[in-house]
């Protein structure tokens, strides 16, 4: 393709949601963007630097506004068009330290123990213990303080229950669907993001009108 045929060419962008870089390297168009075009028109104005990594930053925003006026300042003639997000969260992967053996087997005990106590707090509050042996005397018209025939069904459904529950069994899942806990996770993610770019825009408001 000739320069002519390159600066008269059409590029459409849509950003990505969400984007990852590592450190001491700087954001190229491609790694946050993807570009639809002739394969050198894409293949040149994705190497496009848009700027450095924030070093007191690990999450960042980028408007769609700085892309455009990156691509205009070096290809002044090229067709662009944009579609899709108007900012993208950028990420800083940082190499981060690994979890030590001691300190997970302290954090996973800790969660235990704490876990067992709400369990127990909860069937305290809701008289388990008392329902056992009340169902245990309506079907064999004895008393009994501890009928085992239900507890221990019941101790072992309660674990399979919220495994099931949960769709998961150390890193192994039972099928595609998500758990109720990724799905909040997922959640949290979107609200926090939304919160981003609510402050970026605000921030950015607050400049203009300083202006």
């Amino acid at each position: 393709m000739g320069m002519k045929d390159f600066m008269n060419g059409s590029v459409y962008i849509r950003l990505k949601y969400r984007a990852k870089i590592k450190p001491n390297q700087p954001i190229l168009l491609k790694d946050i963007a993807n570009i639809i075009g002739h394969d050198d028109v894409t293949e040149k104005v994705g190497e496009l630097v848009l700027g450095e990594f924030s070093k007191d930053k690990d999450v960042f925003i980028l408007d769609v506004s700085v892309v455009l006026q990156t691509i205009f300042r070096h290809y002044p003639e090229l067709s662009m068009d944009t579609y899709g997000p108007a900012q993208t969260i950028i990420e800083v992967v940082r190499v981060r330290k690994k979890v030590s053996k001691a300190g997970f087997i302290v954090v996973w005990l800790i969660l235990f123990v704490g876990a067992a106590f709400a369990i127990m707090n909860f069937h305290e509050d809701v008289s388990m213990r008392q329902m056992h042996e009340r169902l245990y005397y309506m079907i064999t018209g004895v008393h009994s303080h501890h009928p085992l025939v239900f507890q221990i069904p019941y101790s072992i459904g309660l674990g399979l229950g919220m495994i099931l529950f949960f769709n998961h069994i150390f890193k192994k899942k039972f099928n595609d669907e998500p758990s109720p806990m990724e799905v909040e996770m997922f959640n949290y993610q979107q609200e926090l993001d939304q919160y981003l770019i609510m402050k970026e825009n605000k921030m950015y408001s607050s400049f203009l009108d300083d202006d």
